[in-house]
Formats: structure tokens, C-alpha cells, sequence
């Protein structure tokens, strides 16, 4: 079929056809939306899942969703090994310069300019073309603990946003890649702004260990976020996230096609896509085939072995594809770390350092203590064809 009309467009947050299987959390988030901006406390989400399961298409499709209820949206993803305040500091401040202009605000976002410009100078953040001509505020978000300074200036955001009858939403994408210090922060800042009756929310998207995380900074984080699971879709959803894109563009696909794509891909959205896509670009049509979504798992298999799998492989060192590849030998998981170490033929005292280095690259996590498991669907099956002999192992 013709490939200018694929209705699949697989790629990190790229968002599907058919946004189906998160009615749930969608419709948590929209009640936690309109009770903010209407005065009134809510709790934040962290949305929790493996990669590929479509986490950041919902920040991204939740951040939309605010901007159209009149949020003041600040959204940011969090890289590795890099402060907080640094990528902080440029989207507020032009959220501020936004609200500055207004009537009814424009006072109190001028104030959190000043504030902005005292953050920034002791976190040692540039503050962009306004420097010059805003002062500073002494005394204020400014003693350089961001745990008392974020809350701070965040607290003046939010109070210029609820002059101009708005709410401020964060958006924080891969938050386990946050310092303890950054996302206690975080989560220090919504507390207050709970106490304060302020409008402000904190959507956020990471692994599944960022539930933990966050509880470990703040043991009150539980109480102020919901922590809502994304994870494969049900058979019913994978089934429409398939047939309703191509039905809409005048193509059909059989039941035993998408009862085969949604077997091999285990409902995962991302895989869906990539399946989708093949599939579409494979069929002579207008109906995608059974022989069409078999001839498509090849073909899709061979683009994620050399992209979305070899790009989290290639970060590893030797050791830890050994490790890994040790994991991929017990199946998908999740496996003991005694096992795993047993495997490589350590103990497991000696693997651990190992271990938590993985976990800090985003590659593997703990469900729960002493078990490890792959944070990249399907990531066994890749190790084993990419490392079928287990070298490095032992």
C-alpha cells in the first residue's frame, strides 16, 4: 500500500494514530486539571513504565490538554548528569515573560522574574536577554539549598499565574534520571504549593523504579502524586490501536493479522507501531494480510535490533553486557541477583556495583528487593541474537 499514507509513525514520543487503552489515567489527570483551576487541591502524576510503553506521548498529549484549559505549562525532560536548575531556568523564564504581559498579572510575574534572576545567579544559571534589565531579589530563592530556593521561586510562579485566573503545570520527563537533592526539590515544591492552596501540578514520566525514588527523597512523595502504571495494552486496545488508523485511511487488515501483531509485539504501543508499519508498507491492499504481519516481524525485529535496541546496548561497557547478556540467559524476567551472578559464575557481592550502575543508565530495575528485571520490553530476545554465543560472560 501506498507508504505516504502509513498511518504508523513509530519514534520516541511520536505521537500514534489512536491514543487508545489510557482512558483511566487520562481521565484522572483531566479532574486534577479543573480542580486546580478551580481553587481546589489535587494530587500530581507520575506516570510509571517500561520504555516503549508511550509514557512521554501521554506527558506530551496531558501538557496539551493544560494548555488548552489556559495552564502556564513549563515542560522540561530531565537529562543525565545534569542539574535540575539548568533546565529549569529557561522555561520559566519565558513562561514569566508570557504572564508578564498581562493586566492582571503582570506585577507579580515581574516580581518572579526578580526572583528567577536571584535563582539563577546562585545556581550559576545563565538568564538569558532580560539580565540586564531586571534586578534581582535579595533574601529571596536565593541561599543556593534548592530544596528551600525551588519552592520558593515556584510558589511566586504559581501566585502570578493564579492573579491571571490560570495554574501552572510542570512536565518533567525521565525523572529517574533526577539527583535525590533535584527531586526532593520537586516534590518539596508541590507540598507547599498543596499547603498554600496554589495552583500548581506536577505531571512527571519515568521507569518503573521512580515510584521508589521518589519516596526516598520525600517520604510523603506517596500522598501528593498518584503513581498510575502505563503499561502493554490489553488484547482489545493493541487490536483497535491497530484496525482504526487503517481503517481511516480506507484499508482494512484481518483478525488473524492483529491477533498475530498483537501477539508477537505483547501489546507493547511502540512495537504496535512498528509492526503497524511494516505491515501497512508490506501489503499489496487494501487488506493487510496474515502472511503481511508475518512477513512484517522480520523485517520490523531487524529496525529495532539496529535502533531502539542498539542505541541502549551501545551505552553498556563490556562487564555490564556481560551482565546483561547473563539476564537475557534466564528469559524475560525478573531473576534473583543471586541468579543472575551465579550465571556469570560471581558472587554476588561483586556484581553489585555492576548492577547499580545498569540501573542508573535507565537499562535494568528493581521490582522489588534482591530482583532485577529489563526496563526495555523484549530486550532478552535482542541480547541473545546480538550476543548468541554470551560472550564476555563467565
Amino acid at each position: 500500500m501506498d507508504p505516504r499514507k502509513n498511518p504508523f509513525t513509530p519514534g520516541a514520543g511520536s505521537p500514534p494514530p489512536a491514543l487508545t487503552g489510557r482512558e483511566a489515567i487520562l481521565a484522572n489527570a483531566d479532574v486534577a486539571l479543573d480542580r486546580v483551576l478551580d481553587g481546589r487541591n489535587s494530587q500530581s502524576l507520575m506516570l510509571l513504565g517500561l520504555r516503549g510503553v508511550g509514557k512521554t506521548v501521554l506527558l506530551n498529549h496531558l501538557a496539551d490538554v493544560a494548555a488548552a484549559k489556559g495552564y502556564v505549562n513549563v515542560v522540561i525532560e530531565s537529562p543525565e548528569d545534569q542539574p535540575l536548575a539548568r533546565s529549569l531556568v529557561p522555561k520559566l523564564r519565558a513562561a514569566l515573560y508570557r504572564l508578564s504581559r498581562s493586566e492582571k498579572a503582570g506585577d507579580l510575574a515581574r516580581r518572579s522574574l526578580s526572583v528567577l534572576r536571584s535563582f539563577a545567579a546562585v545556581f550559576k544559571v545563565s538568564f538569558g536577554e532580560l539580565e540586564l534589565g531586571i534586578e534581582p531579589e535579595p533574601g529571596t530563592a536565593d541561599s543556593g539549598n534548592l530544596e528551600a530556593d525551588l519552592p520558593e521561586l515556584l510558589l511566586t510562579v504559581a501566585e502570578a499565574a493564579k492573579a491571571d485566573e490560570r495554574a501552572v503545570a510542570l512536565f518533567v520527563d525521565e525523572v529517574q534520571y533526577l539527583s535525590e537533592a533535584d527531586l526532593a526539590a520537586l516534590v518539596v515544591s508541590v507540598h507547599r504549593a498543596s499547603q498554600k492552596r496554589l495552583p500548581l501540578l506536577m505531571f512527571g514520566a519515568g521507569l518503573p523504579q521512580t515510584a521508589g525514588l521518589a519516596g526516598e527523597a520525600k517520604s510523603y512523595a506517596e500522598r501528593l502524586f498518584q503513581f498510575p502504571e502505563v503499561g502493554a495494552l490489553a488484547p482489545e486496545a493493541a487490536a483497535m490501536a491497530l484496525r482504526g488508523p487503517i481503517v481511516a485511511e480506507g484499508a482494512e487488515i484481518e483478525d488473524a493479522a492483529i491477533l498475530s501483531i498483537v501477539e508477537q509485539t505483547k501489546g507493547y504501543p511502540y512495537f504496535l507501531q512498528e509492526w503497524g508499519q511494516q505491515a501497512w508498507n508490506l501489503a499489496a491492499g487494501p487488506i493487510i494480510s496474515l502472511a503481511d504481519a508475518r512477513a512484517a516481524a522480520d523485517v520490523a525485529i531487524a529496525g529495532l535490533d539496529a535502533s531502539f535496541f542498539r542505541v541502549r546496548f551501545d551505552r553498556l561497557t563490556p562487564k555490564e553486557k556481560a551482565y546483561v547478556r547473563a539476564m537475557a540467559e534466564l528469559g524475560p524476567g525478573p531473576h534473583r541477583s543471586g541468579d543472575i551472578a551465579a550465571k556469570l559464575g560471581k558472587p554476588v557481592e561483586n556484581c553489585a556495583p555492576l548492577r547499580t550502575g545498569i540501573i542508573k543508565k535507565g537499562m535494568i530495575y528493581s521490582p522489588q528487593h534482591g530482583d532485577t528485571a529489563f526496563t526495555v520490553p523484549m530486550f532478552d530476545a535482542f541480547m541473545r541474537r546480538t550476543m548468541p554465543e554470551g560472550l564476555g560472560m563467565g
